[in-house]
């Protein structure tokens, strides 16, 4: 199947995203934040239809868009510190909205399939190359902020004592997540998107490790959900995005069967019985 440009580009992408999502998704996920991906997920599918309406490559539009409604969210957040939740209904209703009526209303003269559930056909080497540099920017980026993210996910008034500027990190941290969910939506769809950033920490979370042993397990698990879920999809011929959603689902199952049956057999569990 490498034989065909797509899969090679597809694949490319699979490795760089089977990273940045478990590592953006970590962050989310310990600060109780999951649905902030899912939110900016849908925003995405209102950048991809301008980027189509506009004739701007699709990624970067959604990136763009995205970006937007991220740092939109975080300030509105601070405005209403007790109704978090309800900030990220008003921006989905809101990018969902322009989405649906751009679509509709015929404007938009392409196919968004393929942006709503994962296409590895439609990979292009320039998708790879863009994918590529907001990747490698995104790493780059959470490598400085590394130890003040960490610091803020804990504790985030004892960050600001500190001096921290928690402020800018978190418009920065809102950016990083919408650069993550534009670089994969192509592949993995916009309707799952939220559960690669999710679902691969939810998995490692089980294990019960450390800070770093749990995010490595992700980037693991997450590498295992990204490529068997492509190569399954080719050879059954169904969208990517929905394979790699089952199997992140069903590889979660299994962690959670095996450290149940493990535990059962430990002696502690013996000892408190």
């Amino acid at each position: 199947m490498f034989q065909y440009s797509f899969m090679q580009n597809a694949f490319m992408i699979a490795i760089l995203i089977s990273v940045l999502c478990p590592l953006i998704g970590m962050f989310l996920v310990l600060k109780r934040y999951s649905m902030m991906g899912d939110t900016l997920a849908h925003a995405s599918l209102a950048g991809v239809a301008v980027g189509l309406m506009s004739h701007v490559n699709p990624i970067l539009s959604a990136f763009l868009l995205t970006s937007f409604f991220g740092v939109v969210i975080e300030r509105l957040r601070r405005h209403f510190k007790n109704y978090a939740e309800l900030i990220l209904v008003i921006i989905l209703s809101l990018s969902v909205g322009i989405a649906i009526t751009l679509i509709s209303s015929g404007v938009v003269h392409a196919n968004v399939d393929s942006f709503l559930f994962g296409s590895i056909l439609t990979v292009t080497r320039q998708d790879f190359y863009l994918v590529s540099a907001l990747s490698i920017i995104s790493l780059f980026i959470v490598s400085k902020l590394y130890h003040s993210l960490m610091f803020m996910i804990f504790d985030e008034e004892g960050a600001i004592i500190a001096g921290i500027n928690v402020k800018w990190i978190n418009y920065i941290f809102s950016i990083l997540v919408a650069a993550t969910i534009s670089i994969s939506i192509q592949i993995v769809g916009i309707l799952v998107i939220s559960s690669l950033i999710a679902l691969p920490i939810a998995t490692a979370l089980q294990l019960h490790r450390g800070f770093k042993p749990t995010l490595l397990y992700g980037v693991l698990f997450s590498f295992i959900d990204i490529v068997s879920g492509i190569f399954l999809s080719y050879w059954v011929n169904a969208a990517p995005g929905g394979v790699i959603a089952l199997i992140s689902v069903a590889l979660l199952l299994c962690v959670l069967i095996f450290q149940k049956i493990f535990y059962r057999r430990s002696p502690l569990w013996k000892l408190a019985k």
